[in-house]
């Protein structure tokens, strides 16, 4: 914590130019400070806090060193981006975090152009930072990029690919690998152990660089040593590290908490370096704030708290969060059935893996941040005779699509994706909204594509896909708590491609996809009091559609309204299409398709998106009124 005896260094610096006159000394100071600021403000707003206090040291030696923005410091994903955020103009918004209307919680382009690039997934970026490098040198943006990845990111095969074709056109470029041994969950595989393998013997890489001909990349306290053990080197089998073999000058291990390493190693790579470097700082998650460092995610992601306990607030509600419904779900149908296997893709706590890890460990899968191989790998075991469900947020199976296409969906393979983060997601973002999976889902022949209206009918859809052999099935939900309804003591399987009639009315049919079905009833209890009674049926399924129902509102009703937590393309435009070949509309159908906006909605609460989005019930409410108005209803019965 800062000394408040000493003058706040912090408040002399509003931007990274300010620190330029700072003595060494005044920038330990100012990173403490930095520390208190960033805790204060999280507990103010919630949001990532760990991530930001394990690079605080890195942040304010990086803006020292470099002379940002015309250097691009691009960090991976952006949780760790609060302390750049509060060097670069926007302390006095830092309480503003997440909010509608405030500061995004990822580096966001359209914000400050000291963030060059924006971050909301893992893992991209060494390969925006090697185009700005060719950009600069074909004559574009002038300037160093500095790509920040933390180890987790690390574990992607995007960040390799990254490193390979940097490797090849040897353009100077600086990539800090961030390794605190965790990214949300604890890091996994081959490429954990190898990182680990290269602190633990860390002063043979200062020696190996020298052996590699890169001792100008050291500070100078080191390059005599270095130089003096060369010839010891020669007889040793050690062996060049994996990022040298890349075609990397590496560097390290450094403490990236010791700003007497790391100031006069940037300022040294960024005065010497002429090919690409890599350089490695460990560093600890929530470092600084005992309640983070403590906690088994380090203080990843935190609601608003005490500053001084750590304790956070919490919301009081009775229903059970849709994730923790899946996850008990998933773990009765895995009692059951020793074929059901469990994969996620580092998100174990998010997705409700870890529970079914501790009743299952043998048949739980993190393949850490590598949803292409996730998807594939649950092919594998579905082709395997296994019962994998892939459970992937809707925004990072984006990333592993040609996999859903051409592993799972060409080969007709009984892969379960359980989908959640379906639709907006509040404070995360454009970045984290689940806006496309119902879309790029329902396109693909032979996909079951389902979403659940409450989480009882999560625990039907659970079921369903444990029970269905015959070819993929994905089912969608959101984030946050259920509705609260009365949960049944085990998932029914339900008929493939059947919906249900949940009111029955007469004029209009609101025919629901989702968890928008609660905002369609309380859009026709208001409707009720003006003597409107709108049928509301609950889709169940997007793909297959249930054709006798949706042909017999069409033909009972003089009006049909679709809705959904999904981008155009999805549930609505298949209904429509249906509609259209089979002539319903030359028959006088009036149809309203409720889809969210197209254009990616800014961070807030969930209920806020909802109404800019003009999803809610009053907007729901509005659209019956509209078509009734344009239809002129003649009140057929349902």
């Amino acid at each position: 914590m800062t000394d408040l005896t000493k003058t706040p260094i912090l408040d002399r610096v509003t931007l990274p130019s300010d620190m330029k006159s700072l003595s060494d000394r005044e920038l330990h100071q100012l990173a403490d400070e930095l520390r208190s600021e960033t805790i204060s403000a999280v507990s103010v707003t919630g949001g990532h806090l760990g991530a930001g206090l394990g690079v605080v040291e890195l942040t304010v030696a990086l803006h020292a060193v470099f002379d940002t923005p015309r250097d691009k410091i691009i960090w991976d994903v952006g949780h760790q981006c609060y302390p750049h955020k509060i060097l670069t103009g926007r302390r006095d918004r830092i309480r503003t975090l997440r909010m509608g209307g405030g500061l995004a919680g990822f580096t966001k382009r359209a914000e400050s152009p000291y963030d060059p690039f924006g971050a909301g997934h893992s893992s991209t970026s060494i390969s925006a930072a090697l185009g700005f490098a060719v950009a600069r040198d074909l004559g574009g943006d002038p300037g160093d990029a500095i790509a920040v990845i933390g180890d987790g990111a690390m574990s992607a095969g995007m960040a390799f690919e990254a490193l390979n074709n940097a490797g090849h056109l040897g353009k100077r470029l600086i990539v800090i690998l961030n390794d605190n041994e965790m990214s949300i969950a604890p890091p996994v595989g081959a490429l954990s152990s190898y990182l680990t393998s290269l602190y633990t013997r860390g002063p043979f890489q200062d020696l190996k660089a020298a052996a590699k001909g890169a001792v100008g990349l050291l500070p100078p306290p080191f390059q005599e040593g270095a130089r003096r053990a060369k010839e010891m080197l020669k007889g040793m089998t050690i062996g060049g590290t994996l990022f040298e073999e890349l075609g990397f000058s590496y560097v390290g291990p450094v403490d990236g908490h010791d700003l007497d390493q790391l100031l006069p190693l940037l300022r040294t790579v960024k005065s010497r370096a002429t090919g690409p470097v890599l350089i490695h700082a460990v560093t600890k998650k929530g470092k600084g704030y005992a309640p983070a460092e403590n906690a088994a995610d380090r203080g990843h992601a935190t609601g608003k708290f005490d500053m001084v306990t750590g304790v956070q607030a919490k919301a009081k509600s009775n229903a059970p969060s849709y994730t923790a419904v899946f996850a008990k779900a998933l773990i009765d149908e895995a009692g059951r059935d020793d074929r059901i296997v469990g994969i996620t893709a580092a998100m174990p706590d998010g997705t409700g893996l870890k529970q079914f890890a501790e009743r299952f460990p043998r048949r739980t899968f993190d393949v850490g941040i590598a949803e292409q191989h996730a998807v594939t790998f649950a092919a594998g075991l579905a082709a395997g005779g296994m019962k994998p469900f892939c459970a992937i947020y809707s925004t990072f199976l984006q990333r592993g699509y040609d996999q859903v296409v051409h592993d799972v969906a060409v080969q007709n393979l009984p892969v379960r994706f359980a989908i959640d983060r379906a639709g907006l997601v509040g404070q995360d973002g454009p970045t984290h909204a689940g806006a496309y999976d119902i879309a790029f889902l329902a396109n693909l022949p032979g996909m079951v594509v389902m979403a659940a209206a409450d989480e009882a009918e999560l625990m039907h859809m659970v079921a369903t896909a444990a029970a269905h052999d015959s070819g993929p099935i994905a089912f969608r939900f959101p984030r946050g708590e259920g509705t609260g309804v009365e949960m049944p003591e085990r998932g029914q399987v339900l008929e493939i491609g059947k919906g249900r009639i949940v009111q029955q009315g007469k004029g209009v049919a609101i025919l629901s996809f989702g968890t928008r079905l609660s905002e369609a009833q309380k859009a026709c209890e208001s409707l009720g009091a003006r003597g409107i009674t709108p049928t509301i049926a609950d889709a169940r399924f997007a793909k297959p559609l249930d054709r006798d129902l949706i042909l017999r509102l069409a033909a009972s009703h003089d009006a049909l309204i679709t809705l959904e937590e999904g981008a155009v393309g999805g549930f609505g435009s298949h209904v429509a299409q249906l509609l259209a070949d089979e002539g319903v509309f030359d028959r006088g159908l009036r149809f309203r398709s409720m889809v969210l906006p197209d254009r990616f909605v800014d961070h807030d609460a969930p209920y806020a998106m909802y109404d800019t989005s003009a999803l809610n019930a009053a907007h729901i409410e509005a659209k019956v009124l509209e078509v009734m108005g344009v239809a002129q209803l003649a009140g057929k019965s349902a």
